[in-house]
C-alpha cells in the first residue's frame, strides 16, 4: 500500500512523535510511505534515518494555497492509495485534495477539546477514517454526537527497538548525576505545568525520600511552572535528591537510568506516550487514573493507577516500587505488555485493517 502523510507541525509535540512513529511503522512493515512535514522541523529529522521519502512544505492554515500545491505535488508523484493527517489546520485542506484527487483520508484526532461546530459534524463524516488515539477520546467524540460507527481507535506505536534498556546507559547517566549504581531513580518526562500533577509529585517523592535513602527524583522537561517547582526544591531538605535536566529532545536513552516513571496528571490527557515508552524499556509506571491514562498500562502487572493529586496515595506507591523484586517482575511484564499491545508491528497490522475496512 502507498500512503502519504501530512503534517507540517513544527513544534515538539505528541502528535509529531505519533506522526512519526506510525509513518516508519509502516514503511517498516513494507507499505511504500511519503510524508509531507515542515523542512528541518522535528518530524522532519524524526523521519531522517527511516525509508519514509520526505517532501517540504509549510501548511501555515487551512487557505494557504502553497501548501495546497505541495500536498498535490506530492501525491502526483507517489500515488498513494490513502492521505494521511495528524494535526486540526489540516484536515480541511486534505479532505479537500482528497475530493480532487480521488484520494481516501485517514484522519487522527489527538485532542478532546472540541472543534468548532461545523467542522465538528462534517470532517468525521467527510473524511473516509477518522480515529481517535484512544477509546476515552473516542467516548469525548462521541458524547457530541458524532456516531460510533465512524469513530475508530488506534494507539499510538512505539518503537521497542529504540526504547531498549541499555545498562551502559545507566551507568553513565547515574554516574553524570553523581549517584550510586544501586540508586532508585524515579522519573518524570513531559512538560511543566500545574495540569500535569507536578507538584502533588514533588510533595510525595520528598516525603518517600524521607523513609528511602537510595530514591532519587529525575526531572526531565520544561515549561511555565518549571522555574517554581525548582524553587520549591533548592529550599526542600531534599534539594540534592531532586535533578533537573530540563528539555531533553531525545529521552530514550534516559529510560534507562529510571527505576519507576511518573505519570501524575490532574488535567485529563488523551493518551500518555511517554507511560508506553517507559514501559517498552521495563519501566513500571505510576499513572494517575483518568483520561486515557489507564488504557497505557496494566494495573497491578506493569504499574499502578492511582488518585490524582493524593499525596499520601503516591507516596505509598513509591515505597511499594522501592521494592526491588517487584521493580523487576512488573518491569519485564511492562516490555511484554508494550510489544503485545503498542509495538510499531502490532499498531501497523491494526491500520493496515483499518484502512482496508477490518
Amino acid at each position: 500500500m502507498k500512503l502519504l502523510f501530512v503534517g507540517t507541525n513544527p513544534e515538539n509535540t505528541g502528535a509529531a512523535s505519533h506522526f512519526v512513529a506510525l509513518a516508519q511503522a509502516m514503511a517498516a512493515a513494507g507499505h511504500q510511505v511519503g510524508a509531507v512535514v515542515y523542512p528541518d522541523g522535528l518530524i522532519w529529522q524524526g523521519l531522517s534515518q527511516s525509508e519514509v521519502r520526505r517532501y517540504g512544505a509549510r501548511f501555515r492554515n487551512v487557505f494557504d494555497l502553497r501548501g495546497y500545491v505541495a500536498v498535490i505535488k506530492a501525491a502526483r508523484q507517489l500515488k498513494p492509495d490513502w492521505l494521511v493527517g495528524n494535526f486540526g489546520k489540516e484536515y480541511w485542506p486534505l479532505i479537500l485534495i482528497g475530493r480532487l484527487l480521488r484520494i481516501p483520508v485517514a484522519l487522527f484526532r489527538h485532542r478532546t477539546p472540541p472543534m468548532k461546530r461545523i467542522s465538528a459534524w462534517l470532517i468525521p463524516r467527510l473524511a473516509q477514517r477518522f480515529l481517535a488515539v484512544s477509546q476515552h477520546a473516542r467516548q469525548a467524540y462521541l458524547d457530541r454526537g458524532v456516531p460510533g460507527s465512524l469513530v475508530r481507535v488506534l494507539y499510538n506505536p512505539v518503537n521497542t527497538a529504540q526504547c531498549r534498556r541499555d545498562p551502559r546507559q545507566r551507568r553513565a547517566i547515574l554516574h553524570s548525576l553523581g549517584l550510586d549504581e544501586d540508586a532508585i531513580v524515579l522519573g518524570y518526562s513531559g512538560r511543566m505545568h500545574r495540569g500535569k500533577g507536578i507538584f502533588p509529585l514533588f510533595e510525595a517523592a520528598s516525603a518517600a525520600m524521607a523513609e528511602q535513602p537510595r530514591l532519587h527524583c529525575l526531572w526531565l522537561g520544561d515549561g511555565p511552572d518549571a522555574p517554581a517547582l525548582r524553587a520549591l526544591a533548592a529550599a526542600d531538605v531534599t534539594a540534592g535528591r531532586h535533578h533537573f535536566l530540563g528539555w531533553i529532545n531525545d529521552i530514550h536513552p534516559y529510560y534507562s537510568a529510571l527505576s519507576m516513571l511518573a505519570f501524575p496528571s490532574i488535567a485529563t490527557e488523551t493518551f500518555g506516550r511517554v507511560s508506553v515508552e517507559a514501559q517498552a524499556a521495563g519501566v513500571p509506571v505510576l499513572g494517575s487514573d483518568l483520561g486515557g491514562i489507564p488504557e497505557t498500562l496494566q494495573t497491578g502487572v506493569t504499574g499502578l493507577l492511582l488518585p490524582p493529586g493524593d499525596v499520601a496515595a503516591w507516596r505509598e506507591a513509591i515505597l511499594k516500587l522501592c521494592d526491588p523484586a517487584l521493580l523487576a517482575s512488573m518491569g519485564a511484564a511492562a516490555h511484554d505488555y508494550v510489544e503485545q499491545h503498542f509495538s510499531m508491528r502490532v499498531i501497523a497490522s491494526r491500520f493496515l485493517q483499518i484502512l482496508t475496512g477490518g
